[in-house]
Parts: C-alpha cells; sequence; structure tokens
C-alpha cells in the first residue's frame, strides 16, 4: 500500500493566486483519493461530490477574478457525523438515527460555506463521539484503528482525501484520531468554536480540526470563528487572521502523566528524542523534579479519566434516557452501561467532581508561570491492531478535563506508522500555542523509530 500523504490546501494557495492550480483540479485531485481508496477506508458516511465539484467551480471562478471570500474558498473539507448539515443525513454513529436529517446547517458548517469552503461528505463518527467504533480503518494499515471518535475525519484527511475535517473531543476524540493517522489536530480552547448544531452537549466538549498541516489547522479553525464565534459566553479562538509565527518557548514543562507508565518503550523512545532535539535548540524542559507546580499537577492528573468518565456519565443521563424510551435494542451495551451508572449517581456526586475538576485546573494555571506549554506525547503507541476499539485515550483526556487548547504534531514514526507528540497550552491562548508549536516542529523535524 502506498504511504498515505495529507494535502496541505494552505500550500497551494501562491499556485491560486498565479492561476497555476485552481479549486476544482485540487478538489479533483481528492476526488481521485476518494475514488481509489474509501473502498477500504470507509471514511465516509455520505458524499456530495457534485455539489462539491459545482462549488470548486464557483470557487475557482472567485480566484480567477482575484477575490477568494478567504483563505480557506475551495478547501475541500468533511464534517464528522455528529454535526448537522442541511444536505446530508446526521446520524451519529446510531441506528437510532439512521436518515435523520435536520435541514439545517450547524454553526461551523455554515460559517465554513460562507468562507468558500466545500463540504464534501460527513465523515465517520462512534456511536454518539463515545466508544463504539464504526467501519473507518488506518490509511496507514488497514488492520488498525484510525483511532477515535473523530475517526472518519482523521483517515480521511490522512490519506488526502480532503485538506481537513471537523471533529470533536470530550475524552481524547481529536488529538488520538490525529496521532494514528499522521495528521494535525486540534482541540481549542473550551468554547473556542460554536458547537451550535453539534450534538456533543457534555461540559468537556470541544469542537475542532483535524488537518494536513498547522496552517490549515489554524486557518480552519478561525475563518469560522470570525463567523460564527465561540460558544456562547465564551470569546471564541482569539488570534490573527493567519497562523502565528513560530515563536521559541521560553521553556516547556515535560508532563509525566499516568500514559507514561502504558506507553511503549518505542515512544517512550521518540518522546526522549524529541525532548533533546528542544533542550538542543535552546528550551528549558521543566520537569516534576524542577516544579513543585509541575509535580502537584502531575499528582492530581491522575484523576482524569475516571473523573472525566463519571462527568460524561452523569452529563449523558439526557437524552440516553429517551433513547432507551425509544429502542434500547438499537443502543450499545456501553451506552446503557453509561445511563446505569449516571442513574447510580446523585446530584451531589457530580457536583462534587465539578468541583474537583475546578481544583484540577487551578493547578494547571499555576504551571503557566514557569512554562510557555507543556508537552507529552498524545498516545502511548501507534495504531493498535483491530477495530474494535479506538485505543486508550490516557494521553489526550487531560486536556479535555483542563479545558485548554492542545495540539497534536505528526513528528513521529515508528517502524513507519505515525506517532504524534502533543502540546498542551492555557485556556484562550490557543494562538500563543502555535506559535509554540510552530517552533517545535521546525526544531524537532522529523523522528524515526525502527
Amino acid at each position: 500500500m502506498e504511504k498515505p500523504q495529507p494535502r496541505s490546501f494552505a500550500q497551494a494557495l501562491g499556485a491560486f493566486a498565479s492561476g497555476a492550480d485552481t479549486p476544482r483540479d485540487f478538489l479533483d485531485d481528492c476526488i481521485d483519493e476518494i475514488d481509489e481508496r474509501e473502498g477500504d477506508i470507509q471514511a465516509f458516511t455520505a458524499l456530495q461530490l457534485d455539489a462539491a465539484r459545482a462549488a470548486a467551480d464557483a470557487s475557482t471562478k472567485r480566484w480567477e477574478e482575484g477575490a477568494p471570500l478567504s483563505a480557506i474558498d475551495g478547501m475541500p473539507i468533511g464534517v464528522k457525523d455528529v454535526i448537522e448539515t442541511a444536505d446530508m443525513p446526521t446520524q451519529m454513529g446510531s441506528p437510532l438515527f439512521e436518515g435523520w436529517s435536520p435541514g439545517f446547517d450547524s454553526a461551523s458548517v455554515h460559517a465554513l460555506r460562507e468562507a468558500g469552503a466545500i463540504i464534501v461528505g460527513k465523515t465517520v463518527t462512534t456511536e454518539f463521539a463515545a466508544t463504539r467504533p464504526g467501519p473507518t480503518r488506518n490509511p496507514y494499515d488497514l488492520t488498525r484503528t484510525p483511532g477515535g471518535s473523530s475517526s472518519g475525519s482523521a483517515a480521511a484527511v490522512g490519506c488526502g482525501m480532503l485538506s481537513g475535517g471537523l471533529g470533536t473531543q470530550v475524552v481524547g476524540s481529536i488529538i488520538r484520531p490525529a496521532s494514528y493517522c499522521g495528521v494535525v489536530g486540534f482541540k481549542p480552547s473550551l468554547g473556542g468554536i460554536n458547537r451550535g448544531g453539534s450534538h456533543d452537549y457534555m461540559s468537556q466538549s470541544c469542537q475542532g480540526v483535524l488537518a494536513a498541516t498547522l496552517e490549515d489547522a489554524w486557518q480552519m479553525a478561525i475563518e469560522i470563528v470570525m463567523r460564527a464565534g465561540g460558544d456562547p459566553g465564551h470569546p471564541g479562538l482569539i488570534g490573527p487572521p493567519v497562523a502565528p509565527d513560530a515563536q521559541k518557548p521560553f521553556a516547556l514543562a515535560f508532563l509525566e502523566t499516568p500514559g507514561l507508565e502504558v506507553a511503549t518503550s518505542s515512544a517512550r523512545a521518540a518522546l526522549d528524542e524529541t525532548l533533546e532535539s528542544l533542550r538542543r535548540a535552546g528550551v528549558t524542559i521543566i520537569t516534576r523534579r524542577d516544579s513543585k507546580a509541575v509535580a502537584a499537577l502531575e499528582d492530581a492528573l491522575h484523576e482524569t479519566l475516571p473523573l472525566t468518565r463519571q462527568i460524561n456519565a452523569w452529563e449523558s443521563r439526557w437524552p440516553l434516557n429517551t433513547y432507551v424510551d425509544r429502542d434500547v435494542t438499537k443502543l450499545s451495551k456501553g451506552m446503557v452501561d453509561r445511563l446505569q451508572e449516571a442513574e447510580a449517581m446523585s446530584v451531589e456526586d457530580y457536583r462534587a467532581r465539578i468541583v474537583r475538576r475546578d481544583e484540577i485546573r487551578a493547578l494547571f494555571a499555576a504551571v503557566s508561570a514557569e512554562a510557555a506549554a507543556c508537552i507529552t506525547l498524545s498516545a502511548p503507541d501507534v495504531a493498535p491492531v483491530g477495530i474494535e476499539s479506538t485505543g486508550n485515550p490516557i494521553f489526550a483526556v487531560q486536556a479535555s478535563l483542563l479545558g485548554v487548547p492542545a495540539l497534536t504534531l505528526p513528528l513521529a514514526t515508528i517502524g513507519g506508522l505515525p506517532l504524534g507528540m502533543q502540546l498542551i497550552g492555557y485556556r484562550n491562548e490557543d494562538a500563543a500555542l502555535f506559535s509554540a508549536a510552530s517552533f517545535v516542529q521546525g526544531a524537532v523535524g522529523g523522528i524515526a523509530i525502527d
């Protein structure tokens, strides 16, 4: 199988402006990849190729006239199938919603269309963006999972079917599949991108993007926010209209999270090489042995996965109780078990857990005085064999519980399979995280572990 190659839209902008390339030709290349690989990868639940071609023709005309609507005018994008679209069903990975369509675009999809982006199709999600996988396979090895729950977006971007995809994350649903599929994954600060029309209601949920490059990721996100803002009551993603320039972080805190206990020796070796490359580039790496604030945070981070699962269970009580009433046979055992866990909790139990979450968030904020961002792995290893599971979210859940921005960069390969390195920033300082990530990408380059 030919090595997958993500397809950057940002890198084609100069050719569009000069007339050397067009959005229609760019889309046709994406469709060629879909025709060749979708039968094996199964990244999509629905495709609108004729509409996409018409939109690409309109975009091409705007570029020829020197009047593109934005820097993503003509960008081929997929939409995770928990996010509403007017022209395609929103089925949420569940038989309960087979063929269901709201008849309206979500806030982010409407904003993308306003910016001239091309909505190519809906991408596979796990059941209700949770745990039961869909049929999607990893583009690097069809026997392996693409991760989840943003499975289809990660796989489609990873092999060049799309330049970007919308995803959501409440545990590890952007960072982990992006790591497994060799693309950039961006989970913004809590509330950073408007979730209106996204069936992902929980208090840690964020809408984010999976993209070929850092530039593509930022441009997608900022174009949405300029037209739709963030979640109500939140300022939305804050930053410049183009990807921020690289800036060397004065220090990075290496988080020895619970995931290190299950990380493979190869993943640890890739992480060690990354940290050593950064030290050679003049970046100070702080650990728990250097900082009481980092040590206190790391001790608390051992609670993040069970705490998140308990919070999610309570917050899933509705609508799962209505789904059970409708047809329990169309729910997975995992969803039924989650409802039972929620019904065994009291509202006082839930309140205690969100108080503890606030305490851990305060511990993280204290680290900002000592480090520009934090760094760790995105996953314990490359994508595991089998598609019955989406992999271990232990590294990705930290940023979700903290409500802060996270980026995974495709900096390493192990035996030819991708593994991401994760940078975690501070609330509403997403642009600073991109600046640090751009520097890290340049300083580290690529790391290959046999």
